[in-house]
C-alpha cells in the first residue's frame, strides 16, 4: 500500500536531541533521521522553559529550517505546548515558568514560525482571539476547562487534561462530542487504553483525529534516562516517567504507532491525511507499506 509521507505535529525530539536544548545541527540531522521512519513533516514542539530559553530555541529552529535539505523531514513550524498551561494538569512540564495566556505575555515570544499553541482555556483573557486572528492553532490541552470556543483541536486527548465526567462538562468529553474539534492522540498502548481508543474511533469523525507520538529526546536512542524540561525522566523500556512516577511523553514513532493500532484493528488510512487538511500543506514523497503496515519504501521529494 502507498501513502503520503507522515506529518508529526507534537514531538519533543528523538535519538537523544532534545528541541528545548538542541543546535541547529542536531536538528537538521533529526529530520534526516526521522524520514527512516517515513516522517516528512515535523513541527518541533517546545516544552515550557524560560522566555530567554524559549526564545533562543524558536530561532535555532528557525535556522534549521532555512538550512535544510531536500532530503529532510520538513520543519512546518513550532508547536508551542509549553508556558500557558493549568498547574493542576501540569504532568512534567515545570510551573515555576508558567504565565497566563495574555497577549501581553505572548507577544514575549511571539514569532510567525509559531503555528500551534497549546493552552490552558480556562485562564484565557484574549489570547485565544488573537491567535486565531493570526491564522495560529489553538489547542486544549494541560488544562480542565469544558468550554473550548475558539480552539482548533485538543493536545494528547485525555492525557494532563480533565476527562469524562457524568455531570457537568470537561474538556475531553467537549472534544469528543464536538465534531468540529480535531483530537490529538497518544495511541502507543501506555498513554491511552485500547478501549479508551475504541470509544474515541467509534465517537469521533475519523477525519478529526490527528495521531501523534508526543516523542520524547530519549525514543530510538540508547539511553535509558535524560534531563527533559529541568526533569530526569528514566525510561525502563516499556514507558518514560519522572521520579514520581507521572508518565511522560512517548518513547515510539508515528510508524510504531500505526503498526500497533493496525495490530488490534483501529487503524484507519485517514488518520495519515488528516495533518495534511489541519494544516493545509503539501509535501512531495510517498510511504511504500506491506500488509501488517512495516515500511518498505520511503521516498522523499
Amino acid at each position: 500500500m502507498k501513502t503520503k509521507l507522515l506529518i508529526e505535529q507534537h514531538s519533543h525530539g528523538a535519538f537523544g536531541i532534545d528541541f528545548n536544548t538542541a543546535t541547529h545541527d542536531d536538528i537538521l540531522y533529526l529530520t534526516k533521521e526521522i524520514t527512516k521512519y517515513g516522517i516528512g513533516g515535523i513541527f518541533p514542539t517546545l516544552v515550557t522553559d524560560n522566555i530567554m530559553n524559549i526564545k533562543h530555541q524558536i530561532e535555532v529552529i528557525k535556522k534549521a529550517a532555512q538550512k535544510q535539505t531536500p532530503d529532510m523531514a520538513k520543519i512546518l513550524g513550532i508547536h508551542m505546548e509549553g508556558i500557558f498551561l493549568n498547574v493542576e494538569k501540569c504532568g512534567v512540564h515545570n510551573p515555576k515558568y508558567f504565565l497566563k495566556p495574555t497577549i501581553e505575555n505572548y507577544q514575549m515570544i511571539e514569532d510567525p514560525f509559531i503555528k500551534i499553541v497549546t493552552l490552558a482555556p480556562e485562564f484565557d483573557d484574549g489570547l485565544i482571539m488573537y491567535l486565531w486572528n493570526k491564522g495560529v492553532k489553538v489547542q486544549a490541552g494541560h488544562c480542565i476547562s469544558g468550554h473550548l470556543n475558539g480552539c482548533r483541536g485538543v493536545t494528547h486527548l485525555f492525557n494532563a487534561m480533565s476527562g469524562i465526567a457524568h455531570r457537568g462538562v470537561s474538556t475531553a468529553l467537549s472534544a469528543l462530542i464536538n465534531d468540529f474539534i480535531y483530537t490529538e492522540i497518544i495511541c502507543d498502548g501506555i498513554h491511552v487504553s485500547d478501549d479508551a481508543l475504541k470509544l474515541v474511533f467509534r465517537i469521533k469523525p475519523a477525519e478529526k483525529i490527528i495521531l501523534i507520538s508526543d516523542s520524547l529526546p530519549i525514543t530510538k536512542s540508547n539511553k535509558t534516562e535524560m534531563i527533559f524540561a529541568g526533569e530526569k525522566i528514566y525510561y525502563d523500556g516499556i514507558k518514560a516517567t519522572s521520579k514520581a512516577g507521572t508518565i511522560a511523553g512517548s518513547t515510539a514513532l508515528l510508524p510504531d504507532i500505526i503498526k500497533r493500532l493496525h495490530s488490534i484493528k483501529l487503524f484507519n488510512p485517514q488518520f495519515i491525511e488528516n495533518p495534511y487538511i489541519y494544516h493545509n500543506v503539501n509535501l512531495n514523497g510517498y510511504i511504500e507499506w506491506d500488509e501488517n503496515w512495516n515500511i518498505e519504501k520511503v521516498q522523499i521529494g
